[in-house]
């Protein structure tokens, strides 16, 4: 008669059993839900940041760090995405929260420096990468000293700052090009046009660049164009700055025939040549 004693207790073994193994199914299975949660997340954090269209961006990420308000690197998702969408006062502000949360760092401080400089705040700016230690190398960094250091015109440490800073990136072209227009409101020529066509080396696409080369080179009477890559609208648009260059410079002859030349390159009506030329004829 003990039997079905024994069958119900083993019964309810079971049962306890499978609601055990349940639950620890369960949590096995938030648990990678949770991990997958994490990394979609992760992906497209990483795809806002980079291909995202930047005002959508500052909508995720400001409803996300709204409702994860602990979480630092949707803060940062956010200050990055408003530098995106041009609005580096409101991204000021939010690397300033981030530098009061726990897990901040140098590189906050730096971001922070960035949102201050495009802000046009050089000061405070100033003041923040100060604070960084010099044991703290990046790119970065150095790049947004030496723009201070140019503000300043302390030429010397500007030049020591923009040299660190190419040497820490793989890919220098802009901080190149950004030192280059450093020598050449310095009115060092010479100087600007081997940066310009340094940064060239690295970035052969850059039309800020190949403009600059132009104006160096214009403001050393150098008025052919050099060899660089270039499709016909760039060699048009660059005889054009050549062309005013001469002429600011009192070379109004050579300007004429430059700008004459330009028109003819434009693959369609070059406008702006043909005023200028047109005015000038004038």
């Amino acid at each position: 008669m003990r039997h079905p004693v024994v069958f119900a207790a083993g019964l309810a073994g079971l049962v306890a059993l499978a609601a055990c193994n349940q639950r620890t199914s369960d949590a096995e299975v938030q648990r990678a839900l949770k991990s997958v949660n994490v990394i979609d997340e992760s992906n497209l954090s990483d795809i806002m940041l980079t291909v995202g269209d930047p005002s959508e961006a500052v909508a995720y990420f400001s409803k996300s760090a709204a409702e994860n308000p602990d979480r630092i690197d949707l803060k940062r998702g956010l200050a990055k995405s408003l530098i995106r969408a041009n609005q580096p006062t409101q991204a000021a502000a939010v690397w300033t929260q981030i530098l009061a949360m726990p897990g901040a760092g140098n590189e906050d401080r730096v971001g922070l420096a960035d949102a201050l400089i495009r802000s046009n705040e050089w000061g405070r700016a100033e003041a923040e990468l100060n604070k960084i230690p010099p044991t703290f190398e990046t790119y970065e960094r150095y790049r947004l000293e030496a723009m201070v250091a140019d503000s300043k015109k302390n030429w010397k440490k500007a030049d020591s700052f923009y040299e660190i800073a190419a040497g820490l990136t793989t890919k220098p072209a802009g901080v190149l090009n950004n030192w280059g227009y450093s020598k050449l409101t310095r009115a060092d020529y010479a100087g600007a046009e081997k940066l310009f066509l340094e940064a060239l080396t690295y970035d052969p696409g850059m039309f800020t660049a190949k403009n600059n080369l132009v104006l160096a080179r214009g403001a050393q009477r150098k008025y052919d164009l050099p060899v660089i890559q270039m499709t016909q609208i760039e060699r048009a648009e660059l005889l054009y700055t050549l062309a005013l260059t001469a002429i600011k410079q009192g070379d109004v002859a050579v300007g004429k025939g430059l700008l004459q030349n330009a028109i003819d390159t434009h693959p369609q009506h070059f406008e702006a040549a043909a005023r200028s030329l047109a005015a000038l004829d004038g």
